[in-house]
C-alpha cells in the first residue's frame, strides 16, 4: 500500500544515487520497455508490462499484515521501514502506468500522500520523467479513487491536484459539489454494486491500459472476485507485525479463495535489497465472479 513521504529531491539527484536491487531470479524472455539506463541498474535490469495489464503492488510483513489498523495512518511506511529500495520500486511502477487505482479506505489512511512516482522517490524524478516521455506518457499517471458511496475527504491534497472518482449514481450524488474542480466522475453503472469491469473498461475507452492498483485489500479483492488481477508485485519487509484487537489485513480482504476457490501464481522474478525481497507473480488463468458492493 501507498507509503507518506515529505522528502525532496536535491537538485540534479537521480536513480544513479541509489543502491541497486540484486536480481535473483528472473524466468526468460519477460516484457521490457527498454528502461533508462540509471532506473536499469538500479531496478536489476528491464521491467515492462504487455497491455492490457492490471498489476498490484504491495508491502506486506513476514506475518502477512499489509495495513496497521485505522488508528495507524500510512502504516505501509512502518511495514518498510521506509526502506528506499521499495519507494524506488514503487516509484517505477507508477512511472510506468496510465493509471493508478486505489480504494476510497487507502485515500484515507494516507493523509497527505499524491499518487505520482517522484512523492514515493524524489530522488528518481528526472529518470521517472525520462521514462514516461519515452513511452509517450502524460506527466503523471492518472489517479482513479474506487467508491460505491461518495463517503470521500475532499480536501485530500491527493483530489486536490486532480482525479477520477469512480463512483454509483448514488455516490455521485452524494459528491455533487463537494469535489474540488480538478476532479472528475466516472459512473458506470446503476444501482449499489459497482463493477470493477466496468470501471476498466470505461478507463481503456480513454486510452489507459496499463493500471496499477495499491489496494486496499478490499478492492483487491474485488478485482479478484471479478477475475481481473494479472500480476501483484509483493515487498516482504523483514519485520514481524503481530495481530491482537485490531484487524490487520492481508493482501486480500472481503474474498475467501481457499480452499475452495484457491487463485495461484507463478513467479516472474525475485530480486533483493539486504533483507528486503522484492517479488513478482503473475496470476494463472483468472475466473470470474458477480459484481462485490462497496
Amino acid at each position: 500500500m501507498a507509503e507518506d513521504s515529505t522528502a525532496h529531491p536535491a537538485d540534479g539527484t537521480h536513480a544513479g544515487s541509489l543502491d541497486p536491487l540484486d536480481l535473483l531470479y528472473e524466468e526468460a524472455g519477460p516484457p521490457g520497455f527498454g528502461l533508462p539506463a540509471a532506473l536499469a541498474t538500479a531496478y536489476g535490469g528491464d521491467l515492462g508490462f504487455i497491455p492490457p495489464c492490471v498489476y498490484a503492488n504491495f508491502v506486506t510483513s513476514l506475518d502477512g499484515v499489509v495495513a496497521l489498523g485505522p488508528e495507524y495512518p500510512s502504516s505501509g511506511s512502518a511495514i518498510s521501514g521506509r526502506e528506499p529500495a521499495d519507494r524506488f520500486v514503487m516509484g517505477l511502477l507508477r512511472a510506468c502506468a496510465d493509471t493508478i487505482l486505489i480504494g476510497a479506505g487507502t485515500l484515507r489512511a494516507t493523509p497527505r500522500h499524491l499518487w505520482t512516482p517522484d512523492h514515493v522517490c524524489p530522488q528518481a524524478a528526472p529518470d521517472f520523467a525520462e521514462l514516461r516521455r519515452s513511452l509517450g506518457r502524460a506527466t503523471r499517471p492518472q489517479l482513479v479513487v474506487v467508491t460505491a458511496s461518495g463517503d470521500l475527504p475532499t480536501e485530500h491534497p491527493a483530489l486536490q491536484s486532480g482525479a477520477l472518482v469512480a463512483t454509483t449514481p448514488v455516490g455521485a450524488s452524494r459528491l455533487e459539489g463537494r469535489l474540488p474542480p480538478t476532479c472528475a466522475i466516472l459512473t458506470t453503472v446503476e444501482g449499489s454494486a459497482l463493477r470493477m469491469a466496468d470501471v476498466l473498461a470505461a478507463l481503456r475507452v480513454q486510452g489507459h491500459t496499463l493500471v496499477l492498483t495499491e489496494g486496499g485489500p478490499r478492492l483487491i479483492g474485488y478485482l479478484l472476485g471479478e477475475g481481473l488481477l494479472d500480476e501483484l508485485f509483493l515487498t516482504a519487509s523483514p519485520v514481524l507485525a503481530g495481530r491482537a484487537d485490531t484487524p490487520r489485513p492481508g493482501v486480500v480482504s472481503g474474498l475467501e479463495l481457499l480452499p475452495n476457490q484457491p487463485v495461484w501464481t507463478d513467479l516472474i522474478s525475485a530480486r533483493r535489497r539486504n533483507s528486503h525481497l522484492f517479488l513478482r507473480y503473475r496470476l494463472r488463468t483468472p475466473r470470474g465472479r458477480p459484481a462485490l458492493a462497496n
